[in-house]
């Protein structure tokens, strides 16, 4: 990580914005900008305790789903809607963890046209292992006080569902 700055130049870029007049653009330009930021902190956090594992964490939000599955495995099509991606992206992951062996691809028994994604035993182990590491490490550890997980989750589920990113809780 890089070395912190003497002082906040999201704040700076407030008080920049105010100072050209845009009052009413500054706060949430901020808040914007700050969110963007934090994204790329927690990332890198992520990505650095997945790539011993050989992962990244689009790969590794796949596995895991396939994980929590009841078979452990879904059409490909259904994994691209709930992980939220371009099916180009799931068959990209796919590409990747099929070559590690770590999922493969299954005809659906009833649609000829559908493939699904399996997880394997060696894909299975590698995302609990991911997953022990990542609660440890990243979410056991996340920086936010508790207060503060509870409200980042309601503030960004009321964006995201203003912005159609889902229908109901």
């Amino acid at each position: 990580m890089s070395q912190a700055l003497p002082r906040d130049p999201i704040a700076e870029a407030q008080r920049n914005w105010e100072q050209q007049g845009w009052h009413e653009t500054a706060a949430p330009m901020s808040a914007i900008t700050a969110i963007m930021r934090t994204q790329q902190i927690l990332l890198l956090r992520i990505e650095s305790v997945l790539s011993p594992f050989g992962l990244t964490f689009a790969r590794y939000e796949l596995l895991a789903l396939l994980g929590f599955s009841k078979l452990g495995k879904l059409p490909m099509n259904k994994a691209s809607a709930l992980l939220q991606v371009h099916p180009t992206s799931v068959t990209n992951a796919v590409d990747r963890l099929s070559k590690d062996s770590l999922v493969r691809r299954t005809p659906h028994p009833s649609d000829g046209r559908t493939t699904l994604i399996a997880l394997t035993p060696a894909g299975r182990s590698l995302v609990r292992e991911a997953t022990t590491a990542l609660n440890a490490e990243v979410f056991g550890q996340s920086g936010f006080a508790a207060d503060d997980v509870q409200t980042l989750i309601q503030v960004l589920a009321r964006f995201r569902q203003k912005s159609g990113d889902f229908t109901s809780d």
